[in-house]
């Protein structure tokens, strides 16, 4: 009888977990919906604005007008900039980032690492834990922003790193996030923020856009590529949050069908298991029984 008590004890706190799983799956998915309403509405913008702001760039660099978010020099300097997210219970998702983070280190600027000049800037409180226990200088850290997002505070974070690099503190900033493709895939995705690429992607190769200033080159170039560098900040930080979300639903979603198929297995077990209590205690009736008669 001992062993069925645990069992039924077993089954309760598997049932009261599934609870909690299946919440969490319903919370993720509404989250999702919204967040992927947000993601999907500011992709063409973001996207098409980065092609304007490389053909800018390369329009400025031909008229030799100075742009400091252009500027090439040798990377002495990096920031890391590693969006991860403030929870966890979303499977590889923050493991993910920071394992790229050190595939980064080791193939790309092993040797400004070794000289400690990486820094990282963490937007997540995993993401930032995880790079601590590494040993990883962390420059700056933003949990706070991921429990209220928006474009404003994302922008201010963007303008003290564009700030940095005009400055010359900075030489190279990479982003390294999760793409959100579809709720059961995220693709991991590193990015180089600054220095802005002044020629168009593989594939695009052409005649460079000739665009009509109004009113002057250098005004464009004061205005539209800070504001074109913080969307593409803060479509890195919102597709990382949407497939957070996503990535969290389809782990609850697991868990919960684990809890589920756990269930069915104790309660076969327990079915059994008192089956062979009650066969044992009909035996000992039988023999005690028996034994009156002899």
């Amino acid at each position: 009888m001992a062993n069925l008590k645990a069992i039924r004890i077993r089954i309760a706190s598997v049932k009261s977990t599934r609870q909690i799983t299946s919440a969490m799956k319903m919370v993720s998915a509404a989250k999702l919906r919204k967040a992927q309403d947000k993601i999907v509405r500011l992709r063409p913008y973001a996207n098409k604005l980065h092609e304007i702001l490389v053909n800018l760039s390369q329009s400025l660099a031909d008229a030799e007008v100075e742009n400091v978010f252009a500027r090439k020099s040798a990377p002495g300097k990096i920031l890391i900039v590693a969006v991860t997210s403030n929870r966890g219970l979303c499977g590889a998702f923050n493991a993910n980032i920071v394992k790229e983070a050190k595939r980064l280190l080791a193939d790309k600027y092993y040797d400004q690492y070794m000289s400690g000049n990486v820094y990282f800037l963490a937007i997540g409180k995993k993401g930032h834990d995880l790079l601590r226990k590494q040993g990883l200088k962390i420059a700056s850290e933003y949990n706070a922003l991921l429990n209220d997002l928006t474009f404003e505070k994302t922008a201010e974070i963007a303008g003290k790193i564009m700030a940095d690099f005009a400055r010359g503190d900075l030489d190279r900033v990479e982003i390294i996030y999760n793409h959100f493709k579809n709720a059961a895939v995220q693709i991991l995705t590193t990015e180089e923020f600054l220095p802005v690429e002044t020629a168009p992607a593989a594939g695009k190769q052409g005649p460079p856009a000739d665009y009509i200033y109004e009113p002057d080159s250098e005004s464009i170039m004061k205005e539209l590529i800070p504001t074109s560098l913080k969307i593409q900040f803060y479509k890195a930080v919102l597709d990382s949050y949407v497939a957070e979300n996503g990535a969290r639903m389809t782990a609850m979603h697991k868990a919960t069908d684990n809890a589920t198929q756990m269930i069915r297995d104790l309660t076969l077990q327990y079915n059994k298991a008192r089956q062979a209590s009650i066969t044992n205690q009909i035996l000992e009736v039988v023999s005690g029984a028996e034994a009156l008669k002899g």
